[in-house]
């Protein structure tokens, strides 16, 4: 029998996350081997109307298709899945694979080809810019593993996180956007971290379950050039199968032009991938109530409570600075007190401490009142 809250989280995904509509062509990705919401999504797209159409792959299966990668392929291969996307309307991501460093003894190369060759022009520019998009894990025991939790518990904390009233938390979202709309400087401050910036005049965006399941955030850009001082990140990233720790950046005028890591030399590579992957595309605030600790999954992690994350790499079209690249690596500061605390002020207001907001007007967004 099918747990229920797998048909509860396929309705969100096509009716809220892509509004799927009658003759919608949606393409379902599904990355592992889980199928019972595979399957609910595909009954939930045919309910609505639309047309789903399938694909299925591992990431063992990418690892033996990169190993010995050509330009050549890779370039085929893109054209092959860029053409079926320029198809769709709408896209449905679910990744469920077993082991999250199943990729990193990829040589180098190759992954920066696969990067720039296939993920940029298939996901970052057709997709995310020409589909309604929506893209989240399944829970399965590695998973659950990386959260160091039992598979059960886990599975509770995932629905929990996954079925939030998404329509709340949006409204709740409002007062956040007005405020950071309105804000010129903004500093941070925390253990190894003092850093100053500009977001005047860039958008702040919402994110309540539209592009990504779990979601809770908002999030901007920093003016390109107004970046200064230094960021120490407290959480672990997992960047084309490499688990990176302790990354901590030094920007002058924008630029990073200092980088240290538990690998400081694969760190420099990918920031020296091109001119924009040491510049900051996205500035963002995270606030789901649900999620508290990290667990090596970006889709859970920029989204922890208290947390705030600063990527580098490529802007966002809706909030675009002007940066280019084909990195876009959110990584992640938690300022609750256990990890060290911190603050964040706009326009020399504290509005943040220690990972809860101070100021009256985002009082909403504190996780008792958003569960």
């Amino acid at each position: 029998m099918r747990d229920p809250r797998v048909q509860t989280l396929a309705k969100q995904l096509v009716n809220y996350s892509i509004e799927c509509k009658p003759g919608e062509k949606v393409l379902i990705e599904m990355i592992g081997s889980e199928r019972e919401l595979l399957k609910s999504v595909i009954e939930e797209v045919h309910a609505s109307g639309g047309l789903p159409f399938v694909e299925i792959t591992d990431h063992s299966v990418m690892r033996s298709l990169l190993m010995n990668a050509t330009k050549e392929q890779v370039e085929h291969w893109s054209s092959y899945d860029l053409t079926r996307m320029e198809m769709m309307d709408a896209y449905i991501g679910i990744r469920s694979g077993d082991n999250s460093n199943e990729l990193s003894d990829v040589p180098d190369e190759n992954m920066k080809m696969y990067i720039n060759d296939y993920r940029h022009p298939v996901h970052s520019e057709r997709r995310v810019k020409h589909t309604k998009w929506v893209i989240l894990r399944y829970p399965n025991n590695s998973m659950a593993q990386s959260a160091n939790m039992s598979t059960e518990a886990f599975e509770d904390f995932y629905f929990n996180v996954c079925n939030l009233d998404y329509n709340k938390m949006s409204s709740s979202m409002d007062a956040l956007v007005e405020l950071m709309n309105s804000t010129d400087k903004v500093k941070i401050v925390s253990p190894g971290t003092e850093l100053t910036f500009s977001i005047k005049d860039i958008p702040a965006i919402k994110c309540a379950g539209s592009n990504n399941i779990p979601d809770g955030e908002v999030y901007t850009a920093p003016v390109l050039e107004s970046v200064n001082g230094t960021i120490s990140y407290n959480t672990p990233t997992v960047y084309s199968g490499i688990t990176f720790e302790n990354i901590q950046f030094k920007f002058e005028n924008g630029k990073i032009v200092e980088a240290t890591s538990n690998d400081t030399e694969r760190l420099n590579k990918v920031l020296d991938s091109d001119k924009g992957a040491r510049y900051i595309g996205e500035f963002s605030l995270g606030f789901n109530p649900y999620i508290k600790n990290p667990m090596k999954d970006i889709l859970f992690d920029e989204k922890i409570d208290g947390s705030l994350h600063f990527t580098p790499g490529q802007a966002y079209d809706e909030a675009d600075n002007g940066n280019r690249s084909s990195v876009h690596w959110d990584l992640v500061l938690i300022q609750r007190p256990e990890f060290g605390g911190g603050e964040i002020y706009f326009d020399d207001r504290l509005i943040r401490k220690d990972g809860r907001f101070v100021v009256s007007e985002l009082e909403q967004l504190n996780p008792e009142n958003l569960k």
